[in-house]
């Protein structure tokens, strides 16, 4: 079945080839230029449209997310049916995964891989520790639907920070989409003016309880300082035993990507731009365990993505917990 599903596959994806770039070119327009015009961020588009992937790839339940990928204007299911459907009927056809998306081994992960590799690992340490917490707090949310699943159902406190432009389109997006989301509580924050600490306490969240702070695809936007300014907030404002969970990125990875032409003036176009990465060109895993440390935190899992390649790791999902 696989090599006939091949053989299927190759005519079909050429002669679907226009198709596929009218609809990735699409789908690009919508992330860049009605981002932009919506005031919001084109990465946390391109991350929504990775979730839907994994859905309807079979690869990891998001039903939500696939109701508000067709209710938002900055995205368009229709592109992403044109760009993948070849792909996805060979997935039909012989139950198993082809080019892309794919689940590489830990550690053989490349770029294409990012987004499903990060959301799996987030996933793993999600699903072990939100039985030891009381508080969820997803901190630059983006249009994250992890709140709208089981998650719902387990009696855990969630809290979303987000820009209040992004956290109101997404609301909108929510409501348009039917989805239930009365048990979050939305906390708009202007990270250049406010306090989140500040607006969390304001919005009930208790600094007593044990809590899991998600911190996923953020740091390279920030800078050091910023980074660091985090992690001692929550640190402060956390009792021993809460979890912070981020992916952090490799210094010459953030350099490349965010200094490509083509990334550079796409992530300028929508204000947005790529700054701070660790070193992992040697001992990567000392290297994260120093920049934990001074933070006063401990490392738990660690998934290194791309590890076994040529040029080393170019990201790590982490586990950090306060201590």
């Amino acid at each position: 079945m696989s090599l006939l599903s091949i053989l299927l596959y190759i005519p079909l994806q050429i002669v679907c080839l226009p198709l596929a770039i009218a609809g990735g070119l699409y789908v690009a327009y919508c992330q860049i230029v009605r981002s932009k015009k919506l005031g919001v961020s084109m990465t946390a588009i391109e991350v929504l449209n990775g979730r839907w992937t994994l859905h309807v790839f079979g690869i990891r339940r998001d039903p939500a997310c696939a109701r508000l990928a067709q209710a938002l204007p900055n995205t368009s299911v229709a592109g992403l049916w044109l760009t993948l459907g070849p792909l996805w009927l060979k997935y039909k056809c012989s139950g198993e995964l082809f080019v892309y998306p794919r689940v590489p081994a830990q550690g053989d992960e490349d770029l294409r891989d990012l987004i499903v590799a990060r959301t799996l690992y987030f996933d793993e340490v999600i699903e072990r520790v939100t039985p030891q917490v009381e508080q969820w707090v997803l901190m630059g949310a983006g249009y994250d639907t992890r709140a709208y699943g089981d998650l719902a159902t387990r009696g855990v406190r969630i809290f979303e920070l987000d820009q209040p432009v992004v956290q109101q389109h997404k609301i909108q997006g929510l409501r348009d989409a039917g989805i239930a989301h009365d048990h979050v509580r939305f906390v708009p924050v202007d990270f250049n003016q406010d306090s989140a600490f500040e607006q969390l306490d304001l919005a009930g969240f208790d600094p007593g309880k044990k809590t899991l702070f998600l911190w996923e695809g953020v740091t390279l936007y920030l800078s050091e300082a910023n980074v660091r300014k985090t992690m001692a907030e929550v640190r402060e404002h956390a009792p021993a035993g809460s979890v912070l969970l981020a992916d952090m990125y490799a210094a010459d990875f953030v350099q490349k990507l965010g200094g490509s032409r083509g990334t550079k003036e796409a992530l300028a176009y929508t204000n947005e731009g790529m700054e701070f990465g660790l070193d992992f060109a040697e001992h990567p895993a000392q290297q994260l365990a120093n920049f934990v440390e001074s933070e006063s935190m401990s490392v738990g899992a660690s998934y290194f993505m791309g590890e076994h390649g040529k040029n080393g790791p170019f990201m790590v999902v982490v586990e950090m917990q306060l201590l």
